[in-house]
């Protein structure tokens, strides 16, 4: 189906809200709009970061998701410890595929499950010395761990757990850091205030060590950057990272993905930080630029054209050698970028996509689409913030839709009304949109595929889009609720 206009799209998103009640119609109503590219801020067509509506089924995550799941949980030579019940540790386990390099549990700890397995006597007398026992056993179990963070869970601020006190009595007994992090799930409208948690943690904790463990025969050169933000989803932050050293740069620091706790030590001494993943990382990044007068710059990898432009506004920081090296770059990938969209443009040019996603991806991938001739008709952020949108209304065509928190419900039905070719969205609506046949991509860890950044990346995303929209197996599926009684009674009797 081609997109809609803008009437279309207006009469559409009316037509969805009419199944709720008068007082969520109204509230609903904030957060879905019509695209609108003349708009400079988006807060004068959608509403963002607000609690979702009760009764309703949201897809977002928690404060404790965004600070263990997302930001510190990668880092691989410390221990991440989910203070509280099991559940959540082993839930927010080895989920996002954030590869590393190292031998785990050894020296490198990122998919294992660390939990002060909180039980009812827990809750009534507290968890406080069950936390210092636990440290002091990470200490001769793990001897070669760099540090620990203290994830809470929420039973922790409820009942009063006292882990800052604990985390420093910890480290200085281990001489390492043990980091209290007070993101306790029910913080905050969703895991978007846990991303600020763990940021504000690295800054108070971290940063606030001076380099104690960095060695000081660290020598800075006029190139230094760090890589923040990209949490090496199927390998990401290692196909950016071949290019940015190509042009000539020093990678000092990657974090969190395959992170370690001195690269992010080091990273007050670049000359620059690259943001990849805005929303979880623009906390720390603003900081430093504070506090350390770094500059920093938000770029995207996804798709050789905003590959390109920005190489060229990372190099625009630099002198004439690096500003050579990126040309040299896009220069030596384009043969590999003719032959990519030369093979998949004519078996995707045309198709339509759908997108719901968290963090940046509801507008970094657009490129990417649309240099296979794609066009994205629709996108939204699970917990997006309205400065988020002011950035993804230049990027999509005027009249797509917009929708934040979107509903399991509004987004079947718009879903069912646009009938996109693709839809790009979490393992919690990959199910429901495979039953009804319509083609899907879990675009939070690559459905089990990766790298998607860099030119790398670009060639495995075109084939992945490519087998799953022109799979022949969709004009075959019929959603089991679709099915006729008749046909069910023939197939029992067949049987």
């Amino acid at each position: 189906m081609s997109a809609l206009t803008k009437e279309q799209t207006e009469a559409l998103i009316a037509e969805v809200l009419e199944v709720y009640p008068e007082k969520a119609q109204k509230d609903r109503a904030k957060h879905l709009a019509v695209n609108d590219q003349s708009i400079e801020q988006s807060k004068k067509c959608i509403t963002s970061n607000r609690k979702s509506l009760p009764g309703v089924m949201t897809i977002r995550g928690c404060a404790y998701a965004g600070s263990k799941g997302v930001v510190w949980g990668p880092i691989k030579d410390m221990i991440h410890i989910s203070h509280g019940p099991v559940g959540c540790g082993q839930y927010s386990r080895a989920g996002r595929r954030n590869y590393y390099v190292g031998v785990t549990g050894v020296n490198t700890f990122g998919t294992m499950n660390f939990t002060s397995d909180f039980q009812e006597k827990d809750i009534v007398f507290g968890g406080d010395k069950k936390l210092a026992k636990i440290i002091n056993e990470i200490e001769g179990l793990f001897p070669l761990h760099k540090g620990i963070s203290v994830q809470s869970e929420c039973p922790i601020g409820l009942i009063g757990d006292d882990i800052e006190a604990v985390s420093k009595k910890g480290a200085a007994e281990l001489n390492k850091p043990v980091v209290p992090v007070r993101c306790e799930g029910f913080r905050g409208v969703s895991q978007s205030l846990g991303h600020h948690i763990a940021n504000d943690a690295i800054r108070d904790w971290v940063f606030g060590r001076d380099g104690k463990d960095v060695k000081q025969e660290f020598v800075p050169t006029p190139y230094d950057v760090s890589i923040i933000g990209d949490y090496n989803i199927g390998g990401d932050a290692w196909s950016s990272r071949i290019l940015l050293e190509e042009m000539g740069l020093r990678v000092v620091a990657q974090w969190s993905g395959d992170g370690t706790l001195a690269e992010i030590e080091l990273t007050p001494k670049v000359k620059l930080n690259l943001i990849h993943c805005y929303r979880s990382m623009n906390y720390i990044a603003r900081h430093m630029e504070e506090k350390y007068n770094i500059p920093w710059i938000e770029y995207n990898f996804f798709g050789p054209t905003k590959i390109a432009e920005s190489l060229r506004a990372i190099a625009a920081h630099f002198d004439d050698k690096i500003k050579a090296g990126a040309e040299a770059v896009i220069a030596k990938y384009q043969p590999m970028v003719d032959a990519i969209v030369a093979k998949y443009q004519p078996r995707l040019a045309g198709k339509t996509v759908m997108l719901y996603v968290g963090g940046l991806r509801p507008r970094h991938v657009i490129g990417s689409y649309e240099d296979l001739g794609m066009e994205v008709v629709g996108t939204g952020y699970e917990f997006g913030h309205g400065d988020d949108y002011d950035r993804t209304i230049k990027e999509m065509g005027n009249a797509t839709l917009l929708y934040d928190d979107v509903t399991g419900f509004e987004f079947e039905e718009f879903v069912k009304k646009v009938k996109p070719d693709l839809v790009g969205s979490g393992i919690k609506e990959k199910y429901i949109f495979q039953k009804m046949g319509v083609p899907f991509r879990q675009m939070h860890s690559w459905d089990y595929s990766g790298p998607y950044h860099g030119y790398d990346g670009f060639a495995i995303f075109a084939r992945d889009m490519d087998m799953t929209i022109n799979n022949p197996c969709w004009k075959k599926l019929e959603a089991p609720w679709l099915k006729k009684p008749e046909a069910e009674v023939e197939l029992a009797k067949a049987a």
